[in-house]
């Protein structure tokens, strides 16, 4: 299950050929890669299946849900048994699978046909403000934007990334984890569990934290990578196969604003604000 995190594509020819010689299924994980692509293909089309995700920030969105991307119409039709329930063809409630009510509501594929008419608008902007980003700090000792590394890399850059080299000095990163985080950060959804401690086994870099709390002050949500699932302790007796590479970028990684509301103003501002705050 390759994922194509933050909307960039991987070496899914590879992986392909790989998946070929032993005979292994894929299903990409296109949650976060909705319209991008690897060598002019679409990402989600290169697998057994391809899974997309409609959720509130992704590049469209039908408020939840997502769609499976199936090879041929027989796929499909064993898929959406199993996601309406398995019923069996009788007039009356006959099941002889385990099935599930996965379908998504007439309202939300209208508003998902609906956004399909921006989604090019979308991915457009989105790899415009990547752009910007790039200029912006180019030359900026210490911060590595995350980029296509070659045209065979079509990303539809559904967020911004940068990299803060571990011995960089932000303004204010003694503060940070100073005070224990009591709820969810910024626009993150859901209820949180209280009580959490300051630290845990895996965190970002005091920098990265403290150009987060920096740029909260300035008005300026941002995030850190994702963690990786393995450091998740739900996941801690999990198998793993990992070589520090994963680790690595969530201790460094920060996560910028680059939405359709996101003006060329808006990247100006940012960039000024994380420039302002380095070196010092």
């Amino acid at each position: 299950m390759p994922v194509y995190l933050y909307g960039m594509p991987g070496r899914i020819d590879k992986i392909m050929e790989i998946a070929a010689r032993y005979d292994i299924p894929v299903i990409e994980d296109a949650a976060e890669g909705f319209g991008s692509r690897f060598d002019g293909r679409v990402c989600g089309t290169f697998g057994k299946y391809g899974v997309l995700s409609f959720n509130g920030n992704k590049m469209i969105t039908t408020s939840g849900g997502g769609a499976l991307i199936c090879p041929d119409s027989a796929s499909k039709q064993e898929i959406m048994f199993y996601a309406t329930q398995a019923r069996e063809a009788y007039p009356y409630y006959q099941h002889e699978k385990i099935g599930y009510n996965y379908r998504m509501s007439n309202i939300c594929a209208g508003i998902g046909r609906g956004q399909m008419t921006v989604a090019k608008e979308h991915i457009e902007h989105h790899q415009h403000v990547q752009k910007m980003y790039e200029e912006l700090f180019a030359g900026v000792p210490g911060i590595t934007v995350h980029k296509q590394p070659s045209p065979r890399y079509d990303s539809n850059y559904w967020l911004c990334t940068i990299l803060l080299d571990s011995s960089l000095r932000v303004v204010g990163e003694e503060n940070a984890y100073a005070e224990a985080i009591v709820g969810a950060v910024g626009g993150a959804a859901g209820v949180t569990h209280g009580g959490g401690s300051v630290h845990t086994d895996c965190e970002p870099n005091t920098n990265v934290e403290g150009m987060r709390l920096f740029l909260d002050a300035a008005g300026i949500e941002s995030r850190p990578l994702w963690k990786p699932m393995h450091l998740q302790p739900v996941y801690s007796g999990a198998v793993r196969f990992v070589n520090g590479v994963s680790e690595r970028l969530f201790r460094q990684g920060l996560c910028l604003p680059a939405g359709p509301y996101v003006s060329d103003e808006d990247v100006e501002y940012i960039a000024e604000q994380i420039r302002g705050t380095v070196g010092k």
